[in-house]
């Protein structure tokens, strides 16, 4: 496997892509190129999650495929989470569209290195989880309106979908989540109170079309900081456009899984036997659409077929 971690950014060193592109060999595509994976870590446009991005990765790259992770931009900037009792003071460069734009360039710096990497630019999937899985969403639903290279498929993890409801929602909590929603809110759309017209428009479940490529979605109904319905509301946005998706909903498990299992986890609290399954139904999923262009007999079949015994 071939690791690197590059700067999309020269001005700034938190937005990074990170390749996790599997070697070739004739004894495997032998020069083919294979399907491939954007990784968005979630964060609540704060961060990026060290959790939800190399453990998925290397996920992905067991299933055959090559993986990236975008580190797109955030408020912290690499650097520590701010204080949240506190006011968060509003960073220009980071607002809304700055991380849909850096999944733009990252999905455009795959296409330009294809050829060098053996990525298959017609079969690359966005994936993304929580804040992650907003920006995967958002670059899902309008990628066309930019002009960037269209998604062939959309993974989302207990993804924030709907500002509109996120709003409505919040203003019947209290404590703590309140105060993590003002805070990243200011640090996404740059004030604690946006207008009706500025949630509608980043609501990716508001701007499904016939365009939006086919979605994966999962979450779990216990997740207490982004309700089920925001699977809920995509999925059925994605049914009236007529999109190809398919929704799992688990009972138990709190936001932020990740893999679900020992490989992200850092607590047993993030470990769910049951919602771990969701990477071998997304497997099975991609697999009906990003199969890997294999021969019907190997070389080594061949040979023997053949006579061709090594002497």
């Amino acid at each position: 496997m071939k690791t690197e971690c590059i700067r999309l950014d020269p001005t700034r060193g938190d937005v990074t892509l990170t390749t996790y592109l599997l070697q070739d060999s004739p004894e495997l595509l032998a020069g083919k190129k294979r399907p491939a994976i954007l990784v968005c870590p979630g964060g609540g446009y704060f961060n990026c999650s060290d959790r939800e991005a190399e453990p998925i990765a290397l996920r992905f790259a067991a299933m055959g495929y090559h993986s990236f992770v975008l580190r797109y931009s955030t408020y912290c900037e690499g650097g520590a989470f701010p204080d949240l009792s506190k006011p968060v003071t509003v960073k220009e460069r980071d607002l809304h569209p700055a991380p849909l734009n850096d999944i733009g360039a990252a999905m455009q710096l795959l296409c330009t290195h294809s050829d060098e990497w053996l990525v298959d630019t017609d079969r690359i999937a966005v994936c993304g989880f929580s804040a992650g899985g907003h920006n995967a969403a958002m670059y899902a639903t309008r990628w066309q309106e930019k002009g960037f290279p269209r998604p062939a498929a959309a993974i989302l993890g207990y993804a924030l979908t709907d500002y509109v409801f996120k709003h409505d929602f919040e203003a019947r909590q209290e404590g703590s989540v309140t105060m993590f929603f003002h805070a990243s809110d200011t640090a996404f759309l740059g004030t604690a109170d946006p207008t009706e017209e500025a949630l509608e428009d980043v609501s990716p479940a508001r701007h499904v079309t016939k365009d939006t490529p086919p979605t994966f979605l999962w979450a779990t109904a216990a997740d207490e900081l982004v309700p089920v319905q925001h699977s809920l509301l995509m999925a059925a946005a994605l049914a009236d456009a007529r999109v190809p998706f398919e929704i799992h909903i688990f009972e138990k498990g709190k936001h932020g899984l990740s893999l679900a299992d020992q490989a992200s986890a850092s607590a047993l609290s993030e470990c769910n036997p049951d919602a771990a399954g969701w990477t071998e139904l997304a497997g099975k999923w991609l697999q009906k659409r990003f199969a890997l262009p294999l021969p019907e007999k190997s070389a080594f079949e061949i040979m023997i077929e053949n006579g061709g015994f090594p002497g």
